[in-house]
C-alpha cells in the first residue's frame, strides 16, 4: 500500500511540474542557436560582425531598440528629446536596471559606456557617435548629449552597438580585454567562450524586465556550413538557426517539426572596387568609373536572384531597398546591357579582355554568386578570377588592399546613414576601395543635420545621382533574412535587422 502511494506521489509530481513548464511561468531548459559564423571579439566597443550582433542581444541591452515595424522603441532609456537648435539630446533612463556584477546602471554608468565608445583604441563606434563632443551627467537618471552640429541618426545609432551599456567597474578591471569576459545590463550574462565552438549565457535574476525570460540558458553555435546547421537543427540539435539556404526553403516547410521565419534585410549585398588603396587599384575597373559602369550593365540581378536564391531575395541597386522610404524612384534597378556595356569599354579605351581579381568570402551562396557573375560579365569582356577567402580574413585582406573586386554583405541599420556614410566618405572604417569625394562628404553632413525626412530624401537623391555613376560599389540585392526554428520554439519575432532577439521566447 505504501508503494502505490508513493507511486500515485511521484506521478502527481511529475505531472505538476509538466504543467507548469507548459505553462510558461518558470525558466526552462537550453536554448541552442546556430550561427553562421564565430562572432569576433565580444565588446561593444570594438566588434565589427552580424553575427556578434546577435549574441549581443541576449547580453548587451542598448538605450534603445527597434520592433518589427522598425520604429525605435526604449530599452534602457525611456525618453529622447533634441532641443529647438537639435544640438542637445536629453535622454531619461531607466529606473532599478542593474549590470551582471550587481552594480547599478544609472547616468554616471550611460556616460561612461558612451565615453568608452567614444574614446576608446580601435573603438568602431567613434564614427557612429562622432557628433557627440560631450556627454554630462544631468541628474542620476538623465543624461544630455552635446553635439557639435544637429544629427538626426542618432537615436537609431543607440538602437545598435553604440546604444549598448558596460558596466563601468567591470570594463575598468578587464581594459582591452573586456570582451574576454563582458558584463552589461541584457537579460543574460556571459558564462563562457570556447573559439570556434560555443558561446554560452545564461538567465541574469536581476534583469530589469525578467517577467519576460522563460529559458534558463542559451548556447550559441557556431556552424559554418548552413547544411550542416540545419541537419542539426532536424535531428533537434539545435532549437534555431539563422541564415537558411534559400535552396533549403522547401526542406524546412516541408517538416512539420520546423517553422520558417523571413524578414526582407535593411542591409545588402554589394561588389566593393579597389579605387584608390595601393598598387591593385591601378587597373581600368578601379580607375575609370565607365568600366565600372560597363561591368554592372553586364549583371542581370533577377537572373541572379532567381539562379542562386530562388527569387526570394530583393535585387536592388541602392544602399536602401526598395521597400524603403528613401529608396530612390528615379533611379530604378538597371536592367542588363550588353550592347552599351561593350560600348562604355569602347569609350573608355579598353581593348581585349580584362582580368580581375574577385575575392568571396567561404560560404556556399556567395561562391555561387560569384560562379555566376563571372558567367555573365564574361559576355562583356571581364574575366573575373575567384579567389576564396575566410570571412574574417577577407575583410582584413580587404582593408590592406588585397583586392580589385571584393564581395561584401552589410546587415544593414534603420537608418539611411548608417548604411550610407560608413562606406561613402572619405576615410570611413567601410571604405576599404579609399573612395573620396568631397561634395558625396558634403551631401552627407547636409542629410545628418536635416530633421525632415522629406528634405533628406531629397540630399539622399543629389547623393544617389552621383555615387551610382561615379562611385566604388556596385549594390546587387538585398536578402532576405530566413531564420528556422523547432515548433518547441514559441515567441520568435522576425525583424528586419537580423538579430535574434531572445526576450519573450518559450520553449515547449
Amino acid at each position: 500500500m505504501r508503494q502505490i502511494a508513493r507511486c500515485t506521489f511521484l506521478a502527481f509530481a511529475f505531472s505538476l511540474m509538466g504543467c507548469l513548464a507548459a505553462g510558461g511561468a518558470f525558466a526552462q531548459g537550453t536554448l541552442r542557436i546556430g550561427l553562421g559564423d564565430d562572432p569576433d571579439v565580444l565588446d561593444p566597443s570594438l566588434s565589427r560582425t552580424y553575427t556578434a550582433r546577435i549574441v549581443f542581444a541576449s547580453i548587451c541591452d542598448k538605450l534603445f531598440d527597434i520592433d518589427e515595424k522598425l520604429a525605435i522603441v526604449p530599452q534602457l532609456a525611456l525618453s529622447y528629446e533634441t532641443s529647438a537648435d537639435g544640438k542637445t539630446v536629453t535622454i531619461k533612463l531607466r529606473p532599478g536596471v542593474k549590470f551582471h556584477d550587481g552594480e547599478a546602471f544609472d547616468a554616471a554608468a550611460a556616460k561612461y559606456s558612451l565615453d568608452r565608445h567614444l574614446s576608446m583604441k580601435g573603438s568602431f563606434r567613434k564614427p557612429e557617435l562622432a557628433s557627440v563632443e560631450k556627454v554630462e551627467v544631468a541628474d542620476p537618471l538623465t543624461i544630455k548629449l552635446q553635439l557639435a552640429a544637429p544629427f538626426s541618426p542618432l537615436q537609431a545609432q543607440l538602437t545598435d552597438r553604440a546604444g549598448m551599456m558596460v558596466s563601468p567597474k567591470a570594463a575598468e578591471a578587464s581594459g582591452d580585454k573586456f570582451g574576454l569576459k563582458p558584463v552589461c545590463a541584457g537579460p543574460y550574462k556571459f558564462v563562457e567562450r570556447v573559439q570556434q565552438d560555443r558561446i554560452v549565457v545564461e538567465k541574469f535574476a536581476d534583469y530589469w524586465n525578467k517577467d519576460q525570460i522563460f529559458i534558463d540558458k542559451i548556447t550559441y553555435l557556431p556552424i559554418v556550413d548552413a547544411t550542416v546547421r540545419l541537419a542539426n537543427l532536424r535531428s533537434g540539435g539545435l532549437d534555431l538557426m539563422e541564415r537558411v539556404l534559400a535552396t533549403d526553403i522547401k526542406t524546412v516547410r516541408d517538416n512539420p517539426k520546423l517553422k520558417l521565419s523571413k524578414a526582407v534585410s535593411v542591409g545588402f549585398f554589394a561588389l566593393l572596387v579597389n579605387v584608390a588603396n595601393g598598387p591593385k587599384a591601378d587597373n581600368p575597373l578601379g580607375k575609370d568609373a565607365r568600366v565600372r559602369r560597363a561591368f554592372e550593365l553586364a549583371i542581370d540581378r533577377e537572373a541572379l536572384n532567381q539562379v542562386v536564391y530562388n527569387g526570394e531575395f530583393v535585387p536592388g541597386n541602392q544602399w536602401v531597398s526598395p521597400q524603403n522610404p528613401y529608396y530612390q524612384q528615379n533611379f530604378p534597378v538597371p536592367k542588363r546591357d550588353l550592347a552599351k556595356a561593350k560600348a562604355l569599354l569602347k569609350e573608355a579605351g579598353v581593348t581585349g579582355r580584362i582580368p580581375i581579381d574577385f575575392m568571396v568570402g567561404n560560404t556556399p551562396e556567395v561562391r555561387a554568386v560569384a560562379e555566376v557573375l563571372q558567367s555573365m560579365v564574361a559576355e562583356a569582356g571581364f574575366d573575373l578570377k575567384i579567389r576564396v577567402t575566410e570571412v574574417a580574413t577577407a575583410l582584413k585582406t580587404a582593408e590592406d588592399g588585397d583586392f580589385q573586386l571584393y564581395q561584401n554583405t552589410w546587415s544593414g541599420r534603420i537608418d539611411p546613414d548608417g548604411n550610407a556614410v560608413i562606406y561613402q566618405t572619405c576615410g570611413a572604417p567601410q571604405n576599404m576601395g579609399r573612395y573620396c569625394d568631397k561634395e558625396i562628404d558634403a551631401l552627407h553632413r547636409e542629410a545628418r543635420a536635416a530633421s525632415d525626412p522629406a528634405a533628406r530624401k531629397a540630399i539622399y537623391e543629389k547623393i544617389t545621382a552621383k555615387f551610382l555613376t561615379e562611385g566604388w560599389m556596385i549594390y546587387l540585392y538585398h536578402p532576405q533574412y530566413l531564420i528556422a526554428h523547432t515548433d518547441r520554439l514559441e515567441g520568435f519575432r522576425p525583424i528586419s535587422d537580423g538579430i535574434l532577439r531572445v526576450v519573450g521566447l518559450k520553449l515547449k
